[in-house]
């Protein structure tokens, strides 16, 4: 059998959290794997902004995750790509005339925060991997089984074959976390009971970098503001509806979707005029009892799952990311390896603290 190839920190999964955690280690004197199972995404972006050319997975960035993902040097790349500054929100009920209203002047920022596609994200990270020495990328290949070894390293096998040893283990690997099953962690779990649609909209007035939710008896509704050009207004949609009304809209041809959209959003930004292909998410809330064990520790979806309406997901996510490499590197100055239960504790302590 091959000897196992040596790391101090292995990360599954290389997507928002994962790549943001590698990028945090490096340049630390730790040897870090990043692993994911499926092929990394391409290294061009589309540079047009026409209703089929943005992701449809976005998120809303607070200052915290903006600040966090500049001091990893990814910001100035995303900032350079597109974004669009969220400066107002707008809040309100289907069922009655309660409304309101967040403003930056309210906090004296500059703005409440950035909408960002997702892909965006994930390439401004990997770009920083791709400079790292310190940082070996396994993919598209993936985990077949973790262990713990009698010394309280982790092992793990790769699909194809290949061993992996390391002091900690990270599970960035999303809400189907096959480390967290692999490694039994508990969890508490149950469906919202509705899938959320996610699309790209054009509508026919300026959002006002202003973004907007209204609550429906079926679920929340919310446009997020977008860059556009040339007279063309885009916003990024998050359509959380009940399960049995979920798959009758997505049945809709464009016209008659977005006469349904502009019904639901009463028009606040006139008519929606266009609409790119559609997708549905299931939701289900997912909390694990434990954030670590000795020698693994989980971050952001594979830890917890939480409703869209306050786009908290990846924010939090991103401060999962920020406690586990600063408690990391605490310990290695002090002589603890990175998967000992003494940091661990540490780090499952502070990740409870902030939900």
């Amino acid at each position: 059998m091959a000897d196992a190839r040596q790391f101090d920190v292995v990360i599954v999964g290389a997507g928002i959290a994962g790549s943001a955690l590698a990028v945090a280690l490096s340049g630390h004197g730790l040897m870090i794997a990043l692993v994911e199972a499926q092929a990394l995404p391409a290294s061009a972006l589309p540079q047009s902004k026409n209703l089929q050319d943005f992701d449809p997975r976005v998120s809303a960035l607070t200052p915290r995750s903006r600040e966090f993902l500049s001091q990893l040097g990814a910001w100035d790349a995303i900032a350079a790509y597109r974004h669009c500054a969220y400066r107002h929100m707008t809040v309100w009920d289907a069922e009655g005339t309660g409304q309101i209203e967040f403003d930056r002047a309210e906090v004296g920022a500059s703005e409440l925060g950035h909408i960002v596609e997702n892909r965006a994200i994930v390439h401004a990270l990997l770009a920083r991997v791709a400079t790292a020495a310190d940082i070996t990328v396994l993919s598209p290949v993936a985990l077949a089984s973790c262990t713990r070894l009698a010394s309280s390293r982790m092992s793990l096998t790769l699909d194809g074959g290949e061993l992996l040893e390391a002091d900690l283990l990270v599970a960035a690997d999303g809400a189907l976390s096959r480390v967290r099953e692999m490694m039994s962690f508990r969890s508490r779990e149950w469906d919202y009971g509705h899938r959320a649609i996610v699309a790209t909209v054009e509508v026919e007035r300026p959002h006002d970098a202003t973004a907007w939710q209204r609550f429906l008896p079926s679920g929340p509704l919310a446009l997020l503001p977008l860059p556009g050009e040339n007279g063309h207004h885009y916003c990024s949609i998050v359509w959380s509806l009940q399960e049995d009304l979920v798959d009758a809209v997505l049945a809709l041809d464009d016209a008659a979707f977005c006469a349904e959209l502009t019904r639901a959003s009463e028009a606040r930004l006139g008519a929606v005029l266009d609409a790119s292909r559609r997708f549905a998410h299931p939701l289900r809330q997912r909390h694990a009892v434990d954030y670590v064990q000795p020698g693994v520790a989980l971050v952001a979806d594979a830890a917890h799952t939480i409703h869209p309406l306050a786009g908290q997901g990846i924010n939090l996510g991103l401060q999962d990311v920020a406690v586990l490499a600063a408690e990391i590197l605490a310990g290695q100055r002090n002589g603890v390896h990175p998967g000992s239960w003494t940091c661990c504790s540490v780090i499952s302590g502070s990740a409870r603290a902030r939900t």
